[in-house]
């Protein structure tokens, strides 16, 4: 049986299209797949951000449970692969959402954004608030690349335009991630530990196997995204 006229008109109103570019730039690849040789080899992606990287607070709001704190920095990505990232996904976006009172040490999970994920609002409210009332954990939220205030003004919801789009997310999630960890411990928060769903469940598991120290992962999957890479 063919293909119906009306399949076809339908599936061209559809708005949501992955990869409508194609793989992206021939020489754009040629740069990701030159420096995934460097972070994939974990002993050296663990020494590739410095330890004292600068983030910078920019906003602080004062809750009755937590406060929560808007941050930034600059993605280490943009120093290895310069000009590799959308001019929007540079600076990359969190929030830090912090117990008023701790009820053991000062615990804090990272939560990487599943598809679709855009903002914080869903992670705030359905995770890292909860987290405080049941267990006294504070909460980072990252902004993925090609994500809310990170989308490029030329992308439709959450469609990236090129298959390189999207290995360009998992290596500055990779070196992101690897930042806020090591400020983290720098300012005396511990134990520490990532999570994610979907598609952040398994952008949390290239980050957590690229640091140095074992910190638990807590990758929420479904059978039909990312589960299958921890079936081993």
């Amino acid at each position: 049986m063919g293909v119906s006229r009306l399949d076809i008109f339908y599936r061209r109103l559809l708005l949501s299209k992955l990869f409508i570019g194609g793989w992206g730039k021939p020489e754009d690849l040629k740069r990701i797949f030159e420096f995934r040789k460097i972070i994939g080899d974990r002993e050296k992606c663990k020494f590739l951000v410095p330890k004292d990287y600068p983030i910078y607070i920019n906003k602080t709001e004062d809750h009755a449970d937590c406060q929560i704190h808007d941050g930034f920095f600059i993605s280490p990505l943009e120093h290895f692969v310069p000009g590799i990232l959308p001019t929007e996904a540079v600076k990359a976006r969190f929030q830090f959402i912090v117990p008023k009172r701790w009820q053991k040490n000062r615990p804090v999970c990272i939560h990487l954004a599943g598809t679709g994920d855009h903002f914080f609002w869903r992670r705030r409210t359905l995770m890292a608030r909860p987290m405080i009332k049941e267990a006294g954990m504070a909460s980072l939220l990252l902004e993925n690349p090609y994500y809310g205030y990170r989308k490029p003004k030329d992308q439709l919801r959450s469609s990236l335009k090129n298959v390189s789009d999207l290995f360009v997310m998992g290596g500055a999630l990779i070196l992101e991630s690897s930042v806020l960890l090591s400020w983290l411990e720098r300012e005396g928060y511990w134990p520490l530990g990532m999570t994610g769903i979907s598609m952040g469940g398994y952008m949390a598991s290239l980050a957590v196997t690229n640091w140095p120290k074992p910190i638990p992962l807590i990758p929420c999957l479904s059978w039909s995204t990312a589960s299958s890479v921890f079936t081993t």
